[in-house]
């Protein structure tokens, strides 16, 4: 009698990563079904990449599907990053679309059309630990350091993990390159795509701008000297060097900080200021991957390896609960950290412990 084949819809967004992940899980024998997920998109390039997906779809000889939710992805990512900026915060779109359509939406109408399992194109491996009462699933940096996207995913739920893979964790952005032309995949040589996905070549602060009114404020150094005008405090953040328009100084200037009540934008010369470094953050919104972690409500404090920006070197930090709130205190000071961006921690061996939203900086 054969084997009885896993169903797996991979979300393919029409790259070369999401594309090898479909191929290696029908190598692996799996049903596998392909699903773009229309979203919301600015300058048309999704249409493009729609039919990229279709095409490798059509190279493997799997089914194909268009899953249109162009309408929940305004309600649950786009407002959330436009409101994010109302307040003056740096939100993460990619995070809120991984937790509200990827790992939400999709998981959600995959298992209702008869799939075992959703996989992505995600740089991450997965690890299922059982034991003779439950199975855990440990989330863990991908093989390609560089590319690893675990700073992404630490909203997922053991619920959601069970139903997810992630064939391409185990690989370099090369040898899913190779792996790519192996399989005579159609977009092998296809660029990766930058910076926030629906956005397409309409730089952030023109969006922004249809939402957020510009106004005229101040630039003012650490010493409290103004020493030029921005079009609106909401349009910065925090480490931002590119966009100031103001010359004359041996180093780059970098945001330091802003006053969003008083619109002013405070600047520091040079990437090595002391104003840009920061000891410790409060978290909200916290997340664990880690079963232990998940039942300690009252007090903690454990030593993790934590970033604060995607890419950033881990770096050594102690995590603590105290009367309900989250602090994440940092060995050595950070530079660049800014409110409304995710903070993730880990262990040394590079399992996601769990991570939060950055509420406030000290």
């Amino acid at each position: 009698m054969s084997k009885i084949c896993k169903r797996v819809f991979v979300g393919m967004s029409g790259g070369v990563d999401s594309s090898v992940a479909a191929a290696l899980l029908l190598k692996q024998r799996y049903e596998v079904v392909g699903v773009y997920l229309k979203c919301y998109n600015i300058d048309g390039c999704a249409v493009q990449d729609a039919e990229d997906a279709r095409h490798a779809a059509e190279t493997l000889g799997i089914p194909f599907y268009v899953l249109d939710f162009e309408k929940e992805y305004k309600d649950a990512v786009v407002k959330y990053m436009i409101d994010g900026y109302k307040k003056g915060i740096t939100p993460n779109p990619d995070v809120m679309c991984n937790k509200e359509i990827k790992f939400g939406l999709f998981l959600k109408k995959a298992l209702e059309m008869g799939a075992d399992y959703i996989a992505t194109g995600h740089y991450i491996k997965i690890q299922n630990d059982y034991s003779k009462y439950k199975v855990s699933y440990r989330l863990l940096e991908a093989k390609d350091k560089n590319k690893d996207q675990s700073y992404f995913l630490w909203t997922l739920t053991r619920g959601q993990l069970k139903h997810c893979l992630f064939p391409i964790g185990e690989y370099t952005k090369p040898e899913v390159r190779k792996l790519a032309k192996k399989f005579r995949l159609p977009n092998a040589e296809k660029k990766d795509s930058q910076g926030i996905c629906f956005l397409g070549q309409v730089s952030l602060p023109e969006f922004l701008q249809k939402y957020i009114k510009p106004r005229k404020g101040y630039v003012v150094n650490i010493d409290g000297r103004i020493i030029g005008e921005h079009n609106g405090a909401h349009f910065y953040t925090i480490g931002q060097r590119s966009g100031l328009g103001i010359g004359g100084y041996k180093k780059p200037l970098y945001i330091a900080d802003k006053n969003i009540k008083k619109n002013i934008i405070i600047v520091a010369e040079g990437d090595d200021h002391p104003a840009l470094y920061k000891k410790e953050v409060e978290l909200t919104n916290v997340n664990f991957l880690n079963d232990e972690l998940r039942g300690k409500n009252k007090e903690l404090r454990i030593p993790v390896m934590a970033r604060v920006r995607y890419r950033q070197p881990l770096t050594s930090a102690t995590l603590a609960l105290n009367h309900k709130r989250y602090t994440l205190f940092f060995k050595k000071p950070m530079k660049f950290i800014a409110e409304g961006q995710s903070a993730v921690f880990y262990d040394k061996k590079g399992m996601m412990l769990g991570g939060g939203v950055i509420k406030s900086v000290r």
